[in-house]
């Protein structure tokens, strides 16, 4: 009985160190906020004659 105990133990104590580094980690957006990246505009050359 002891030994179920234990097992269970180890396995919240594991999901709760994955839950809190799955939260931790960051995102891959600028502001860390999560979600997507916003869209960046880049400034491109016109030559005019």
């Amino acid at each position: 009985m002891t030994t179920m105990a234990e097992v269970i133990l180890f396995a919240t104590v594991l999901t709760l160190f994955g839950v809190a580094f799955w939260l931790t980690t960051d995102s891959d957006d600028d502001n860390g906020g999560g979600g997507m990246m916003q869209p960046v505009l880049v400034p491109v050359r016109v030559k005019r004659n």
